[in-house]
């Protein structure tokens, strides 16, 4: 029963955080970049009058702000510099479009499970930074 359980856990395949956050920042951030990021940058001014306002800062302010985090922050995520602070970010976007924009829905038809499971991955970018496939990590080893 051991030896099953041992092989059950898949102790031939290397581990390793370093690739785990890579595939995280280039999966999170291409999506967010592509699927949402980008259709708000190339419809800026069509988009502008009717974007939710969730936080009363005005239409055009809300959405530049969504496109900066959802174009600029994922390219940052993707290669992984300031990935922390672009996390932050995505953070507070995502935390809005789940809690304020769909009322923190997990189902139905006004879900924002999607915003939610960006929110977490950004959360675990956030925490566990870029890893060693980075531009952040470059940075840290040649300051030492």
């Amino acid at each position: 029963m051991k030896k099953l359980i041992n092989l059950l856990r898949l102790p031939f395949i290397p581990r390793s955080t370093d690739l785990g956050l890579l595939l995280l920042r280039l999966s999170c951030g291409l999506a967010m970049l592509v699927l949402h990021g980008w259709g708000k940058l190339t419809n800026y001014s069509a988009l502008t009058e009717s974007f939710p306002d969730p936080l009363g800062i005005g239409h055009a302010a809300s959405l530049t702000f969504a496109v900066f985090t959802e174009v600029v922050c994922s390219v940052l995520i993707i290669v992984g510099a300031f990935t922390r602070l672009a996390a932050l970010s995505m953070l507070f976007t995502m935390g809005v479009a789940w809690l304020v924009v769909h009322g923190g829905a997990l189902s139905g038809p006004n879900s924002g499970e999607l915003a939610a499971v960006y929110l977490v991955a950004y959360a675990v970018l956030f925490v566990a930074g870029a890893g060693h496939y980075s531009v952040d990590r470059k940075s840290e080893v040649g300051s030492a």
